[in-house]
């Protein structure tokens, strides 16, 4: 029997917050337990190189992960086609793009720092942990959200084995030794992502042949999450480059809270995916009509997540130890994206599903060059206040820019 497509959505969308849930203790668990053992200047340059990979990981798939959705949403018998072809762009990709992380590092830090920091980081992100996200959206085109997040929460898991592996071995605790434990959690999770995939469904069809054709709306999608992670992530950077480690490492760590806020609306988000390109295929003004639905919950949630990390704030040094002091005066000022975020997500995953994934691509690519100016400008005369003023008017310019562009190609095209 078919299951109603409402009901599938909050099927979907329970298994999603089941595994987000699981997995943000676990995360949590893991900030807490690194932070604390790393002390705010190892964690802020571990931090400062993750931000610079971050900006890599999307062209490691080319966004082959979202055409795999894509078409097998529409049709499911093209799953392995899609399957192997990505999986195959993930591993050509990535080894090219292992090397430009240390040459980038290199540049921006150290050889020392590129080589002992830089390079774990980009094997585990940009080759383990990618391949564990293709099996994960390989389920979520399959509509099989529970795969999608229990190969999440084995990620999580394996860092968090990590984590309590830097903690009790009698090694010095630095850096560069986190970053090695992060590289063995994230192939270890690709792989397991991978051979599962394959034991459902069969080995994977490896060819890039079916991506002719698809390599540009591949580029958009590749360039719209690296410039997600350019308008996320490079502030750290920039205030390692020019700040301090101990300042970056808090910086970051209250980004993390953040992130951890975000976490029911990205079980929303994963859930409604393969649904935006399902309306889409009727139009714009369908998949808008979707998003409009979901807003108004995900807005109350986003209102009291901000409220509630405000409130949290001073418990923040106590949990992540006294190195941590800033955090209650960072909090209030990034705790606003929780809701920001919110609101662009839905327009842009609108735009995606109704083929304009390019109109999107550009909007979040001027917001990221929007965000390196501000950064560049006020970094370096207010600190970390002016990274989070940063924050807030880029990611605030790019949820009003979104949903202004998706009312005009409304307008224009119908």
């Amino acid at each position: 029997m078919k299951i109603p497509a409402s009901a599938s959505l909050i099927r979907n969308t329970l298994w999603m917050l089941g595994g987000f849930g699981f997995r943000l203790g676990v995360q949590f668990a893991t900030f807490v337990l690194v932070a604390r053992v790393l002390r705010p200047e190892a964690f802020g340059v571990f931090s400062g190189c993750l931000a610079v990979v971050s900006v890599l990981v999307p062209f490691a798939t080319w966004g082959t992960g979202n055409i795999l959705i894509k078409h097998t949403a529409r049709r499911p018998q093209l799953f392995r086609t899609y399957w192997g072809a990505a999986l195959l762009t993930a591993l050509l990709s990535g080894f090219a793009l292992m090397a430009c992380a240390v040459g980038i590092g290199m540049v921006l830090f150290s050889p020392h720092l590129a080589l002992t920091v830089m390079a774990p980081i980009a094997v585990a992100d940009l080759l383990g942990t990618r391949c564990a996200d293709l099996a994960s959206q390989a389920f979520q085109a399959q509509q099989k959200l529970s795969g999608t997040s229990i190969i999440w929460s084995v990620v999580s898991l394996l860092r968090l084995v990590g984590a309590v592996a830097l903690w009790w071995l009698p090694w010095e605790k630095t850096a560069a030794l986190w970053s090695l434990f992060y590289m063995l959690s994230g192939l270890g999770s690709g792989l397991f992502g991978v051979y599962w995939v394959r034991a459902l469904w069969g080995p994977a069809s490896w060819s890039l042949k079916p991506l002719r054709g698809e390599w540009r709306e591949g580029f958009y999608f590749a360039i719209s999450l690296s410039a997600q992670g350019a308008y996320n992530d490079i502030d750290k950077t920039i205030l390692l480059r020019l700040g301090s480690g101990d300042l970056a490492g808090a910086y970051a760590a209250c980004y993390r809270l953040v992130d951890a806020g975000f976490t029911p609306i990205k079980a929303l988000l994963a859930s409604t995916y393969p649904r935006f390109f399902q309306e889409g295929a009727k139009g714009l003004g369908a998949a808008l009509e979707f998003s409009r639905k979901l807003l108004p919950w995900s807005c109350a949630y986003g209102t009291l997540a901000w409220l509630g990390l405000i409130l949290c704030a001073p418990l923040f040094p106590w949990i992540l130890g006294r190195d941590y002091a800033l955090t209650p005066a960072m909090i209030p000022w990034l705790a606003p994206l929780l809701l920001i975020r919110t609101v662009h997500f839905l327009a842009a995953d609108a735009l995606t599903g109704s083929g304009y994934q390019g109109h999107r691509s550009a909007a979040q690519v001027a917001v990221a060059l929007l965000n390196l100016v501000l950064n560049l400008w006020w970094i370096p005369r207010s600190g970390w206040l002016g990274a989070a003023w940063s924050s807030l008017i880029s990611d605030g310019a790019l949820a009003v820019g979104l949903w202004v562009l998706a009312g005009t190609l409304r307008h224009r095209h119908g």
